[in-house]
C-alpha cells in the first residue's frame, strides 16, 4: 500500500509546512536524501503544549507532540519533493525531549514519531534513531523531531 493510501486509511493529513522560527529552511535536499530542520509540535501556527516532560507535560501528551512533530517533518520533506509516495525510506530520526532532570523515558516519547512513521510508510518507515533529553527547546516546546529520508529521483 502506498503511503498516500495509508494516510487516508489512518484518517491523517499532512499539514502545510511550518514557517521557520529563524533563519533556516524547513528542509534541504542533497542527492537522494532530504534533511529536515527540527520540527516542533505546531498545529495552525501554535504549539499544542509547552513545558518539560515529567514536570507539567504528561507522557501521553508528549507522545502526541512527537506524532505532530513527525507529521510536520513530513510536511517539510514534501516542501521539497511534493509527493509522499516518492519517500523510499525514512533513514534517521532524531528526537529531542525537554525533560525534567529526573525523567529518563525519552525513548518512549520519541516512539510517538517512530510508530507513526511505521504506520504511514510500513517497512520503509523503519529507521535509525536517537532520543535525547535536553533542558529546553525553542518556544518551550516539549518535543522536537528532525529526520532524514531517502527519496526517489
Amino acid at each position: 500500500m502506498l503511503a498516500s493510501e495509508r494516510l487516508v486509511e489512518l484518517g491523517l493529513s499532512v499539514p502545510e509546512v511550518a514557517v521557520p522560527l529563524a533563519s533556516y529552511a524547513p528542509a534541504q535536499r542533497s542527492g537522494s536524501h532530504v534533511y529536515t530542520s527540527g520540527q516542533l509540535p505546531m498545529v495552525n501556527g501554535e504549539l499544542i503544549a509547552t513545558g518539560k516532560v515529567g514536570a507539567g507535560v504528561g507522557e501521553a501528551l508528549a507522545v502526541e507532540c512527537a506524532r505532530v512533530c513527525a507529521l510536520n517533518a513530513i510536511a517539510a520533506v514534501l516542501s521539497i519533493v511534493e509527493d509522499i509516495d516518492r519517500i523510499e525510506q525514512v533513514v534517521k530520526v532524531v528526537g529531542f525531549v525537554a525533560s525534567d532532570p529526573n525523567f529518563t523515558g525519552q525513548p518512549a516519547i520519541v516512539n510517538g514519531a517512530s510508530e507513526l512513521l511505521g504506520d504511514i510508510f510500513g517497512m520503509a518507515g523503519v529507521h535509525a534513531r536517537s532520543a535525547v533529553g535536553v533542558a529546553v527547546l525553542p518556544k518551550d516546546a516539549p518535543v522536537e523531531i528532525e529526520m532524514i529520508v531517502q527519496v526517489a529521483n
